[in-house]
C-alpha cells in the first residue's frame, strides 16, 4: 500500500490545545477516515510546532476527495483551521505538503 508523508506549521503557542483536541477525535470523525480509505494514519508534532504527518491509503487523492465529501470532515477542518500557519485562509487538509520518500527498510529485508 502506498505511503504518504506531509507537514504543516501548528502555531507554537497553540500546540497544547491541539495536541489535546486528537487526544479526543471525534468518533465519527475515526469513522468517516477509515470509511474513506485512510490507514495506518499518524500525526507527530514537534516542539517548534512542525506537524508531521504518515498515512496509507491506495490513493492519497481519492480519500481526500472522499473526506471533502464529508459533513463531518467540513466541521473538523472548520475547527482545526486556527492552530495552523500558512493555511491563506484554506483548510489544513488542502494546505499539507506532500513529502517525497527517499528511503524505505521494508520489514521483509531484515528476514
Amino acid at each position: 500500500m502506498p505511503r504518504y508523508c506531509f507537514c504543516l506549521q501548528v502555531k507554537p503557542d497553540r500546540k497544547a490545545e491541539y495536541a489535546e483536541r486528537h487526544r479526543a477525535v471525534w468518533p465519527e470523525m475515526r469513522q468517516a477516515l477509515h470509511d474513506t480509505g485512510w490507514r495506518n494514519y499518524s500525526l507527530f508534532l514537534r516542539d517548534d510546532g512542525l506537524l508531521i504527518g504518515y498515512v496509507e491509503a491506495d490513493d492519497l487523492e481519492a480519500a481526500r476527495a472522499a473526506m471533502a465529501e464529508t459533513d463531518v470532515n467540513t466541521r473538523w477542518q472548520a475547527e482545526m483551521a486556527e492552530f495552523f500557519t500558512g493555511l491563506d485562509g484554506g483548510p489544513p487538509d488542502e494546505g499539507f505538503q506532500l513529502l517525497d520518500e527517499v528511503f524505505h527498510l521494508d520489514v521483509r529485508e531484515g528476514q
